[in-house]
């Protein structure tokens, strides 16, 4: 796996002047041209990638899974994600590319925060789709970083960085509205989510249900699935599972005469204090109490 370790590497790469500052840049795509590398069949950035596209074309690859890669509009990669290029079909289009090092975020609340932006770990084909109206506002602030690379004095990282983090929260807005407006889609996507998991605790389980395991089910990434049922739901992936895992416990606590570790086990658990610990949590009474309570 081919690793692009620096700012200046990837601007040498897209055939590109060195860039204005070594750990953040704003690179006009229609300015880009790919060199005939093979670095571009498998390879990982050390920087986080927000890229605003406009009219690009051709196939990228995450994970197994090609997509096209003029359907999203605002992407994001964050450092460390397995990309691949068909040099063959791509064309950059317009657009631009915001590029930043983890290390510029050092010493600031956004090192923390950027956690929290769960869209850099969305796949390709759960990009963002933009109004014109929040593109333009995307766009004003990229602008805004672009000037604020050279020169370099003591503002200068505090400046970009705040609105990096702008640009950030804007995202969030604005995939929340994406969420919102695919009401429809949404919807089976939420039967099917409720589906899944009743079909899951139908019998005996060897192992846990995992946010993990349900995304894969649903060719969804987990932290695409989280969000989206957190806008409409108001409970994450996991606050979900551990919901229906509770509802099940329950369920056999007052209608079987199965021990807690066998109900434990048959929930999935490895270890009865797990679940006994959860149980705990999610009601406040530990499984043995509950049993009592509701035979009293």
């Amino acid at each position: 796996m081919n690793t692009i370790k620096s700012i200046s590497e990837f601007h040498r790469l897209l055939s590109l002047q060195e860039p204005k500052h070594p750990m953040v840049s704003v690179i006009n795509l229609a300015e880009s041209i790919f060199l005939e590398d093979e670095v571009w069949k498998g390879f990982v950035n050390r920087f986080y990638c927000v890229a605003l596209k406009r009219e690009a074309k051709g196939k990228i690859k995450y994970g197994q899974q090609h997509y096209d890669y003029d359907k999203g509009v605002l992407s994001f990669t964050a450092p460390n994600q397995v990309q691949h290029l068909d040099l063959q079909t791509i064309e950059c289009g317009s657009g631009y590319l915001l590029i930043f090092h983890p290390d510029f975020l050092m010493k600031h609340p956004l090192a923390r925060s950027i956690t929290k932006y769960g869209f850099f770990s969305y796949a390709t084909n759960e990009a963002l789709h933009l109004s014109a109206e929040e593109e333009d506002d995307l766009i004003t602030i990229l602008t805004k970083i672009d000037k604020e690379c050279a020169p370099i004095d003591r503002h200068t990282q505090e400046i970009i960085l705040s609105q990096i983090e702008l640009l950030l929260n804007y995202s969030k807005r604005f995939y929340e509205r994406q969420f919102i407006t695919r009401k429809n889609n949404n919807h089976q996507l939420l039967i099917n989510f409720e589906e899944l998991l009743n079909k899951f605790f139908e019998n005996e389980q060897t192992d846990l249900l995992t946010v993990q395991h349900v995304a894969k089910q649903m060719n969804l990434s987990p932290n695409y699935l989280s969000d989206l049922l957190r806008v409409h739901t108001g409970q994450n992936t996991q606050q979900h599972i551990h919901e229906k895992l509770i509802e099940k416990a329950k369920e056999r606590l007052s209608t079987t005469n199965l021990s807690i570790s066998e109900i434990a086990y048959a929930l999935g658990f490895e270890h009865s204090q797990s679940f006994s610990t959860l149980f705990k949590k999610k009601t406040t009474m530990s499984p043995l109490e509950f049993r009592q309570s509701f035979n009293d």
